[in-house]
């Protein structure tokens, strides 16, 4: 028996049917002009999760990449917002995570990302150079393997691929200079894109 489920692409266009377990707290978006239809789909609350995420890391990299705010206006701020969309994943994840009896994956993210918060915060605040020169890799190294244990714990093509794209992505930021900040917060924002606007394979 295979590991994967070889009968679904890892990544498709969404179905029209929708497993009963999705339909609660499920947002429907049907963009019209008239009578021509612009864009039409819908967000499961684990796609929800997803686009919170990315809206956030868009903001907190843009803003290290571009604006000259203070350091530590930023290490609150992000923390702040980090806090929320944890808030936000549990809320929206739980019961898809009960449902496939993987629970520990929520946990295993939350902590990736409480270290993640928690080492740029003292970087920033101490000014540990060790720490502020790899905040880059340091975010992709712990994306990918939250993606890497998702992957393996709801057998996952799609999530493994894309936590391979996060390990990659740290070996070509030698190469970026000084635009690291925006080149990780896009790798990590069209990834949470891509799976919040596609069905990917899973349990």
């Amino acid at each position: 028996m295979s590991f994967f489920n070889d009968s679904v692409p890892p990544l498709r266009r969404k179905q029209a049917f929708i497993d009963t377990q999705d339909l609660e707290g499920l947002l429907r978006v049907n963009w019209r002009i008239g009578e021509i239809q612009l864009y039409s789909t819908f967000y499961t609350r684990i796609d929800q999760a997803f686009l919170i995420w990315g809206l956030l890391l868009l903001l907190m990299f843009v803003t290290a990449q571009f604006f000259p705010v203070d350091w530590s206006l930023q290490a609150t701020l992000w923390s702040t917002l980090s806090c929320i969309g944890l808030s936000a994943m549990f809320k929206w994840t739980e019961y898809w995570v009960e449902r496939r009896q993987v629970r520990w994956i929520l946990y295993c993210w939350l902590m990736l990302m409480l270290v993640g918060v928690i080492l740029t915060d003292l970087g920033i605040f101490f000014s540990w150079s060790s720490i502020l020169i790899y905040l880059c890799p340091l975010w992709l190294g712990l994306t990918a393997l939250g993606y890497l244990c998702t992957g393996f714990g709801v057998h996952s093509r799609s999530l493994l691929i894309i936590g391979a794209m996060h390990l990659l992505g740290i070996l070509i930021l030698p190469f970026i200079g000084s635009w690291q900040f925006l080149t990780t917060g896009m790798l990590m924002v069209v990834c949470l894109v891509i799976l919040a606007e596609f069905e990917w394979d899973h349990l």
